[in-house]
């Protein structure tokens, strides 16, 4: 199974190189390719630097402007379905995803074809380090209030850290995705789930960035809450 990992970038200097060797030091070989929007601290820099010692291994895309999370993701996805790419990963770039995880959502879909799968910080309870209370309880509670809303049977619901099968990514109408920012991690889900996709939750431990500064916004958090009535609103209409 190819495998692509997809990191979107804006100001990650601090963190890209050891990140990418972290990858790249797994016993699974995965490829990788950067989103850089444009960061003004040379993340890009970094990432063709590093592309010389790794080559078509590291690719990197770089846009004129920061544009978000979700079409950073898109245009990935896009690249990826260009090529022969079998499982395609979601990963930030901070740190907060553990790369040794890497090969557990990747079993999760090869060994129990998962076709969605997602490292899950609370199917097993709260897995999350370094974060403050307040925001431990706004991510936990976003997380139930869409299960609630969409019916989806996932404690997850906007987890960051998840694996796609080509099948997944090809059969959901990129283009028609609405959201750019938190909620475009709970509209893929939602778009798998009524296709009917096999989602598998794995549990894994997140850890709050210790380097660089967090992209959380309230713009993004009102998104995912009221985007969330409007895309469900939608979905009765489409069956």
């Amino acid at each position: 199974m190819k495998s692509l990992v997809i990191i979107p970038t804006y100001n990650e200097n601090l963190n890209i190189e050891r990140l990418l060797r972290n990858i790249f030091s797994q016993q699974r070989k995965f490829d990788v390719l950067v989103v850089d929007d444009n960061s003004p601290d040379g993340t890009a820099a970094t990432v063709k630097f590093l592309m010389e010692e790794f080559p078509n291994q590291l690719f990197i895309e770089e846009r004129q402007g920061k544009l978000g999370l979700g079409t950073a993701y898109i245009h990935g996805f896009k690249w990826a379905l260009k090529r022969d790419y079998n499982l395609i990963f979601e990963m930030d770039a901070d740190f907060s995803h553990n790369p040794n995880d890497l090969h557990r959502l990747y079993n999760a879909c090869v060994k129990q074809q998962a076709d969605l799968a997602i490292g899950s910080r609370y199917v097993t309870g709260v897995n999350v380090v370094n974060w403050p209370m307040s925001r431990v309880l706004l991510s936990y509670i976003a997380s139930k209030y869409v299960r609630f809303i969409t019916g989806m049977n996932i404690h997850d619901t906007t987890a960051g850290f998840v694996c796609y099968t080509r099948n997944v990514l090809e059969t959901i109408d990129l283009d028609k995705i609405a959201f750019v920012g938190y909620a475009f991690q709970i509209e893929m889900k939602f778009k798998a789930y009524l296709k009917k996709f096999k989602i598998v939750e794995v549990p894994v431990i997140f850890t709050d960035r210790t380097k660089g500064e967090s992209k959380m916004s309230g713009n993004i958090i009102y998104e995912a809450v009221f985007g969330v009535f409007k895309m469900k609103f939608k979905s009765l209409f489409k069956k």
